[in-house]
């Protein structure tokens, strides 16, 4: 992992960059010539200048432009705009400094002395998140590794460091999860991951639920999702449960470790990269390992239904008909409608069982929300004006994307099964209101403290952008982390 760090200004040799507020470039050259060490004289800064003249450099946030300086030090300089120093726009010339500089090995950061904490966030977020890969290969291509940002840090500067180092560590461990590929995800994989991942933290526990156990205690939805494949269904529970915790959230995430669609089989095109159907389920475990790294004093639940939904001579069938835990029945009329099915156990058990105060569910759940808001922004359903605002906050502070969607009650009755009480899919259309709907007969008490987010595209990247790179974006992690930092202030 990249190494940040806040040190005093020093000589340099290689790389330096410095941060340049929008529509004014002058700024970017003060700073310069603030820094003794780096023995900026008047021809130095006036080339400076002359050069932002020339590249118009706007000092929008992410934008940057190179100065080569064959045979002096530094030999390299990166101007890099950070928009109106907002904390997203800071995130931006973080993530667009890990891509510029990606094949230098160190790297110093010339910003303003009197920087806000939240600046520091949003910096070092943007150089994390940017500089991650994930690659199978035995190939090691050069690499930043240090980025060293001049800065004389204040408690509330180091701190805010290390709320970006657990957001960005919980992210790339849901990336590296979902990145993974379907041969080796299985869910008995990917519950061991999650207990070596939460190994060591005090107050942090994981216990698992094989198939034996899932039957026991009669999640019969998350078996039958899982019956096809040979290899079995788990049940991850984690619970963080810090001493004076007020407040009580479960977060749950469908976890299908690869999706074929069942005996409805996928197409090609839509399998090929059903590796990422379990991209809620990372994401939720990763908000709860960074609340963990945050000690924040908020007790967290976090329930991960794993199962892989696979073609086999027991998969379930159309016309199957499956009784949740907690007794409500479901007709399947879809096998690749599974999400919901196992989502549909996981909350019925929270409601009954673990009684929290509010219950958030994050899943790769429907095509139609790709179709309604595209690959960035997910769709959010609750009935409380008051979460949404909360998550919709949290999201853009946190740098996702979410979309409040219309929970329609005149819609409800097209689940109406005749005979169990639902039906898993129809063929009206709005199928990611209709998932939701479906979800919400599992809330029992809760209705109204429920949140639901379908975050199918935005779970995926084809290509990198800003902060994200190709392939499994964490989708999540850092809108949950936010949002469970402001719940527990």
């Amino acid at each position: 992992m990249l190494d940040i760090r806040f040190a005093a200004a020093r000589s340099a040799s290689a790389a330096v960059a410095v941060v340049v507020p929008s529509g004014e470039p002058s700024t970017a050259v003060s700073l310069l010539g603030s820094v003794p060490k780096l023995r900026f004289g008047p021809a130095d800064l006036d080339e400076c200048t002359a050069f932002l003249e020339d590249v118009e450099h706007s000092g929008s946030a992410g934008s940057v432009h190179r100065l080569p300086r064959p045979g002096r030090q530094p030999s390299r300089l990166l101007f890099v705009g950070i928009g109106d120093g907002d904390e997203a726009g800071w995130r931006s010339a973080g993530a667009a400094l890990a891509k510029s500089a990606r094949s230098e090995p160190a790297l110093i950061v010339v910003v303003p002395a009197e920087l806000p904490p939240a600046a520091v966030r949003g910096l070092a977020e943007g150089l994390w998140l940017a500089s991650y890969r994930y690659e199978l290969s035995t190939s090691s291509p050069a690499e930043l590794r240090r980025v060293t940002v001049v800065l004389d840090a204040s408690e509330e500067h180091a701190e805010a460091l290390e709320r970006a180092r657990a957001v960005a560590v919980s992210t790339m461990l849901a990336r590296d999860l979902t990145n993974t590929p379907g041969d080796r995800k299985t869910p008995a994989w990917l519950a061991r991951r999650v207990e070596k991942a939460a190994s060591g933290v005090p107050q942090l526990t994981v216990s698992v639920r094989d198939p034996a156990a899932l039957a026991e205690q009669g999640f019969n939805a998350i078996l039958a999702v899982g019956r096809g494949s040979t290899r079995g269904p788990r049940l991850v529970e984690m619970s963080w449960r810090p001493r004076g915790a007020r407040r009580h959230v479960v977060l749950i995430g469908k976890g299908i470790t690869f999706d074929t669609g069942g005996v409805c089989i996928k197409p090609l095109s839509g399998m090929k990269l059903m590796r990422k159907d379990m991209g809620g389920a990372a994401a939720v475990v990763g908000a709860t390992l960074a609340a963990a790294a945050m000690r924040l004093p908020l007790r967290i639940t976090t329930l991960a239904p794993l199962a892989e939904n696979a073609i086999g001579a027991d998969a379930m069938r159309p016309g199957d008909v499956i009784q949740h835990y907690g007794g409500i029945t479901s007709e399947v009329l879809n096998t690749d409608a599974e999400g919901r099915l196992v989502l549909g156990d996981a909350m019925a058990y929270a409601v009954r069982r673990l009684r929290p105060d509010v219950i958030v569910d994050l899943a790769t759940l429907t095509g139609a929300q790709g179709v309604a808001l595209g690959k960035r922004t997910a769709a959010m359903y609750s009935h409380s004006d008051t979460l949404a605002d909360e998550f919709t906050d949290a999201a853009a502070a946190a740098g996702e994307a979410v979309w409040r969607m219309p929970l329609l009650d005149d819609y409800a009755k097209e689940l109406d099964g005749d005979i169990a009480d639902l039906v898993n899919s129809t063929d009206i259309g709005a199928g990611s209101l209709l998932a939701a709907l479906y979800l919400r007969e599992f809330t029992g008490t809760l209705r109204n403290n429920w949140v639901h987010f379908d975050m199918s595209s935005p779970a995926w990247a084809d290509s990198a952008d800003g902060e994200l790179t190709k392939g499994a974006t964490g989708w999540g992690v850092r809108m949950l982390t936010r949002w469970l930092e402001s719940a527990s202030a």
